[in-house]
């Protein structure tokens, strides 16, 4: 938006002195497309989508990912977008206007009939067309994306994780929360398990709230160590379950998407033949690169020469 302005003067410059005819022609097309009162509805209707999603994508994508937080800003995104389908396109039609006259641009009578491709005049309204057809459909699109992806089970399953945070002396355990995790791991707890286990935390509780060497702790994942160590896992043998199923979700939807995405890096058209095998080590180095990092390459070097004999040293 702020390059608006450069980018129809480089535009109409390839229009006039473009390389070859179709340069010319593409050039021509995109100039008169983005002199539309249409693109400016798009970009403007675009910017303001963008602008609603950026703050949760940035969250999502930390590391030190709070997962109270998370939620409790997915929902607010979704409740922000439900907003802005609501008012959002009365507040987008001043800015398109300001933009249009700014730059020149053609605008539209809102009430008029809508004028299609190859000007033929329709029955339908520019109000209707920009608002049902237009706005309306893409903020749906948006909405159903957020429903699917942050179902509200999979959003309580947050809720659930983080009622097991150790931090500040468990100021977020809510026994009736984790008994509701329990309940979603259908075959990990059986009904006689969910018994022991809401008595089992009931005790983890209050044994664990005046201990000393929990009251520092900054995650499930402390907790899960400091358990082991103290041989607490024995003792309380479903609640250590729980911590794990807490610690395992969140790393392997992680890991999932970034296998994916690295995969489009490996394997491409060049390597599309490549063996499972060979994949899975090459998937490996990119995912776990952090890792890698700490190998030292002559360690690398001494087990691959132990692996057979060799004629020469490496």
């Amino acid at each position: 938006m702020k390059l608006f302005a450069d980018v129809l003067v480089v535009l109409d410059f390839v229009k006039e002195e473009g390389g070859s005819l179709a340069n010319r022609q593409q050039a021509s097309g995109i100039l008169a497309y983005f002199k539309s009162y249409e693109f400016v509805f798009y970009l403007h209707m675009m910017y303001d989508i963008l602008h609603l999603t950026g703050t949760l994508s940035k969250q999502l994508q930390r590391k030190d990912l709070d997962i109270l937080e998370a939620a409790s800003m997915v929902r607010g995104t979704m409740e922000a977008f439900q907003s802005f389908r609501n008012i959002g396109f009365a507040s987008i039609l001043p800015k398109v206007s300001s933009f249009c006259e700014t730059h020149e641009i053609d605008t539209l009578d809102i009430e008029e009939l809508y004028i299609g491709a190859r000007n033929r005049r329709t029955t339908k309204t520019n109000r209707f067309h920009f608002e049902v057809e237009i706005f309306n459909t893409v903020v749906d699109m948006q909405l159903t994306e957020y429903r699917d992806r942050f179902s509200e089970t999979n959003t309580q399953l947050l809720e659930y994780m983080g009622a097991l945070s150790p931090c500040d002396s468990f100021v977020q355990f809510d026994k009736s929360k984790l008994l509701k995790l329990g309940k979603l791991y259908k075959y990990e707890f059986d009904d006689s398990d969910m018994i022991v286990l809401e008595g089992q935390l009931e005790i983890f509780y209050h044994s664990c709230i005046k201990d000393e060497r929990f009251a520092s702790l900054k995650g499930i994942s402390d907790l899960s160590r400091l358990m082991v160590s103290m041989g607490k896992h024995r003792s309380y043998p479903l609640v250590y379950k729980l911590s794990k199923l807490a610690l395992i979700l969140p790393v392997t939807t992680a890991s999932v998407e970034r296998c994916f995405s690295k995969m489009k890096l490996v394997k491409t058209d060049l390597r599309n033949k490549i063996g499972d095998e060979f994949l899975n080590d090459a998937l490996l180095c990119n995912v776990e690169t952090e890792a890698l990092a700490k190998v030292e390459n002559e360690k690398v070097m001494e087990r691959f020469q132990k692996m057979s004999a060799r004629r020469g040293q490496i």
